[in-house]
């Protein structure tokens, strides 16, 4: 059949069912979004093109739903550097478009041009360059099923030249691959151990969130076993809050429920987790990887079983059809060694850490230091972190979709949220990248339009993403809350300081003449503070209400005192010792 190459392409989106694409407009792009109104594909232009890419991160996470990112050749692609790595390590399978300088000119050093295969080479799981117009719908078939089944972004990069040409070509049907329950044998070992263990533990990651069925499928296993539950870092939906057996997250402060449990267990199934180091680190100065438990791990990528950690058995496949394999393999009386007594323990210990929770208003400060003391004298009436999440969670709808920011303040309600059902936790990952939290939160809410959303972010990482409040106010935009912790300063760089630096604050102080308040409602949003804990109650219950019911986006700026919470990297920080010595003196003169 003939068509033009742009309408090859666009048909082929469609028979993917991919309907948002995120970016910024760009003459490269033009021939196929001159089409996406009338193919039923909305093209959400951004501020930047960066968190446009988160956006499109946030909408696949929130839906389960692919979509694209796309912008002009050159500076547009490579402003999607640092969200395609994120999508990476969140394993979001999402379409990363990238138009090429034309074939014509390419190598010449023309306008916008750079070596866009090698920039993502490292960052997506699958990458193809269309090498003739005619292969335009072949590779992108491609390039979309790679992305599902790999469950990361893929690229698709193509000469700008090859738009506009008349092709004979065919739509190829769309590719659907089952994914494993993994190897009878495997499974059936896994079993063993789960049925001759005295104290098992469930760990699950996001692949328990991205399986259909994952969450429902390790509820059962957990069930049969009365095992605690605990969850990756930043996978606080992988398993719902409400169970009796919900133990909370491990890693960055994390649960010390979840911690205590797992230390005592005897086996460990990891179930949809590639077990990253960050994630196990010990916290609250508690070393708790059971260094003797036999470890279960399953994960869709062979690549990354037994990477980290030492597995007894590992499983490739998909998690839910795992977890169901393992129970239907379990011996009958699988779980009832020491049931009543592991029943208590896991209620008598999450009980005492819910309650030890509840009462901490302060972060404390290591031996030698006193900076949060000072903050707390500096400003005896302004908030702490830990009373502004409290005064959250009492706002916070339990259907909501949240997101989360990197950085200190957020960092702190780790152990806070909890939720019924997966895709609610929208975290920046393990890539670590500042400013997620707002364009994540928008692109969740364009995906689930019917559900309350809220993203957090520190005062850093939110001027990072502040633009894009730019261009969520106009009409077509859905409405969001976004609170943003205002304390003043980078607080997790500032928390090195205190720790290893002397108190030496290079770069991390903001400017406290800023208001985000005041510019968001610069930017015809909604803009306010929140100085005590039940006036931010209060302002989240009315900034939920005129999201839900106004179709207005509110910014809550929460004036903080200048408390840190624990470092990220105790692992990677060390004091610096002074050998030669560097003075003014030493700089060249002019």
């Amino acid at each position: 059949m003939q068509m033009t190459t742009e309408e090859a392409f666009v048909k082929t989106l469609q028979a993917h069912g991919i309907q948002h694409a995120f970016g910024i407009i760009g003459s490269a792009m033009m021939p196929i979004s001159d089409i996406f109104p009338t193919a039923g594909i909305t093209f959400w232009d951004c501020a930047h093109e960066g968190s446009a890419g988160m956006m499109a991160d946030g909408y696949t996470r929130a839906t389960g739903e692919m979509s694209m990112m796309i912008a002009q050749n050159g500076p547009g692609i490579t402003n999607f550097v640092t969200a395609v790595k994120t999508a990476y390590w969140n394993h979001t399978p999402l379409l990363l478009v990238t138009p090429q300088a034309a074939n014509k000119t390419i190598g010449q050093g023309g306008f916008q041009e750079v070596e866009q295969m090698k920039l993502f080479e490292d960052m997506v799981a699958y990458q193809e360059e269309v090498r003739d117009p005619s292969r335009v719908a072949e590779v992108l078939t491609r390039v979309i099923a790679k992305a599902k089944r790999l469950s990361g972004p893929a690229q698709i990069n193509i000469p700008r030249d090859f738009w506009t040409q008349v092709v004979d070509i065919e739509i190829p049907e769309p590719i659907e691959f089952e994914a494993s329950p993994g190897g009878e044998n495997s499974v059936k070992a896994a079993a063993d151990l789960l049925s001759n263990a005295k104290n098992p533990v469930i760990l699950n990651g996001a692949g328990v969130v991205l399986s259909k069925g994952g969450i429902a499928a390790s509820m059962a296993l957990a069930e049969k076993l009365d095992a605690p539950v605990c969850v990756g870092y930043q996978h606080n939906d992988a398993f719902p809050g409400s169970h009796p057996l919900f133990a909370g997250p491990l890693g960055y402060n994390g649960s010390k429920a979840g911690m205590q449990l797992i230390k005592d267990a005897d086996v460990v199934l990891c179930l949809g987790t590639r077990l990253n180091p960050f994630s196990t680190l010990p916290g609250y100065g508690m070393e708790y990887w059971p260094a003797d438990a036999k470890i279960i791990q399953v994960d869709i990528n062979p690549d990354r079983i037994g990477l980290t950690k030492k597995v007894t058995v590992g499983i490739v496949g998909d998690a839910a059809k795992i977890a169901n394999g393992i129970l239907g393999n379990l011996a009958d009386d699988a779980g009832d060694a020491g049931r009543a007594d592991r029943k208590a323990h896991i209620a008598q210990t999450k009980s005492a850490w819910k309650q030890e929770l509840s009462s901490l208003d302060h972060e404390q400060d290591d031996p030698g230091t006193s900076w949060n003391e000072r903050a707390r004298e500096a400003r005896p009436d302004w908030m702490s972190p830990r009373q502004a999440w409290r005064a959250i969670q009492a706002a916070l709808p339990r259907e909501a979709i949240i997101s989360s920011d990197i950085g200190n303040n957020c960092a702190i309600g780790n152990a806070y949220p909890d939720f019924d059902e997966g895709r609610k936790y929208l975290a920046p990952g393990l890539f670590g990248p500042c400013g997620y939290g707002l364009p994540a939160i928008v692109g969740a809410k364009i995906g689930q339009p019917n559900v309350p959303v809220v993203g957090f972010a520190g005062d850093g990482a939110f001027g990072i993403a502040v633009n894009e409040l730019t261009a969520i106010g106009r009409d077509e935009w859905p409405a969001v809350t976004q609170i943003v912790f205002r304390n003043y300063q980078w607080g997790a760089e500032k928390r090195n300081s205190t720790l290893w630096f002397d108190d030496n604050f290079v770069g991390t102080e903001l400017d406290m003449k800023v208001s985000y308040a005041g510019i968001a409602q610069a930017c015809g949003l909604i803009g306010v503070q929140a100085k005590s804990m039940d006036e931010l109650t209060d302002i989240l219950n009315q900034a939920i209400k005129d999201q839900m019911e106004n179709n207005r986006t509110t910014v809550i700026e929460v004036i903080l005192n200048q408390e840190l919470g624990e470092p990220f990297r105790r692992d990677a920080m060390k004091k610096p010792v002074r050998v030669a010595g560097v003075t003014a003196a030493d700089m060249a003169a002019e």
